[in-house]
């Protein structure tokens, strides 16, 4: 067993009214979505000061606690990215504390794209050394996405009743909009862990990603392509510019404090719905004159994430796909931080 079944109903702290966090769900009831995603176990002595140094977030706050007087004031959860040396990013990644307080063994959960398994485990391999850390996946868990309906209810007490299947239930911590988080143990059975909720179809997660603007994955990140500012990383609350050194630090730093960023990845509507499997990676998107404005990512139906020069934001714009032009208008997301650039 990965974690002590107890440790479970302390995983679940006083939680916030789960209708504020969604607006206009297509359902009454809570929407459970099976990712593709997959977790990494990282535990050991030397676990806060391993990650610390790879991540772009200050992960003692979640694993070590910082100057926080108890376990019930540290987040659950922590939002990053891994850099590679030129400062754009590797992987996005959630971490997930599974330790109940700052005295105790750092146990922590990593969320990563599963495509990415392989190379993910070898870069946190390379870079451990003799730190007193253990990689190891977690096969026998699921990991799920809840957004919550109008009339979801208590998720949180019904949840505390069904230790022994659920390990973890926490906000999403890039943006509320993006409802929570839930790890299981594989096999669970959802309706008892939230009554009345209902298997999603995962296409309807990533419309709503999309929607929303959120990039996931290496499909919306692109590996030693991404920088982390212009794919919103300070807006997810996936950063911290006062953590000190890390992998990838020096661009990501210098970037900030010029405070000049000129492109940013942007939620899309195409007017026709885009061709499955025939958009090529990284297509450009172009003004009505004919110049370019950015770089389409990823997208499903008439809805996608694109990187796109601010400047051009309110102009008409088209993808071209095989000679073929795609009008689609870009827009600002409300969940953006009423400072944000238009």
């Amino acid at each position: 067993m990965l974690v002590r079944a107890g440790a479970a109903a302390a995983a679940i702290p006083a939680l916030p009214g789960l209708r504020r966090l969604w607006r206009g769900a297509g359902s009454g009831t809570a929407a459970c979505f099976p990712l593709g995603r997959a977790l990494l176990g990282v535990r050991g002595a030397d676990a806060a000061l391993f990650l610390q140094g790879l991540l772009t977030n200050d992960v003692t706050r979640l694993v070590a606690g910082g100057a926080a007087p108890s376990a019930e004031a540290l987040p659950r959860a922590l939002y990053a990215h891994a850099l590679n040396v030129q400062g754009r990013c590797l992987y996005d990644v959630i971490l997930y504390r599974l330790h109940e307080s700052p005295e105790e063994e750092p146990h922590v959960l990593l969320e990563y794209d599963s495509s990415v398994m392989d190379a993910i485990q070898k870069h946190l391999k390379l870079y451990k050394i003799r730190r007193k850390v253990n990689i190891a996946p977690c096969l026998d868990l699921s990991l799920w996405a809840v957004i919550p309906g109008e009339r979801a209810g208590d998720i949180a007490s019904s949840l505390a009743k069904c230790v022994d299947q659920a390990l973890i239930l926490t906000p999403d911590p890039r943006t509320e909009v993006m409802g929570w988080r839930l790890i299981t143990k594989k096999g669970a059975n959802l309706s008892e862990i939230i009554p009345g909720s209902h298997i999603g179809n995962i296409q309807d997660y990533h419309r709503h990603r999309y929607k929303q603007g959120i990039p996931e994955g290496v499909k919306d990140l692109p590996p030693g392509v991404a920088l982390p500012l212009e794919s919103n990383l300070a807006y997810m609350n996936g950063i911290s510019f006062t953590k000190g050194c890390y992998i990838g630090q020096e661009l990501t730093a210098r970037t900030h404090h010029m405070g000049v960023i000129r492109k940013r990845l942007l939620p899309v509507h195409f007017s026709a719905p885009l061709p499955k499997d025939s958009i090529p990676e990284g297509a450009e998107i172009l003004t009505e004159s004919g110049k370019s404005a950015g770089k389409f990512r990823a997208g499903g139906g008439e809805l996608g994430i694109a990187l796109l020069k601010l400047a051009n934001i309110n102009e008409p714009l088209c993808l071209n796909i095989a000679g073929d032009k795609v009008k689609l208008t870009a827009s600002i997301p409300e969940w953006w931080p009423k400072t944000a650039s238009k």
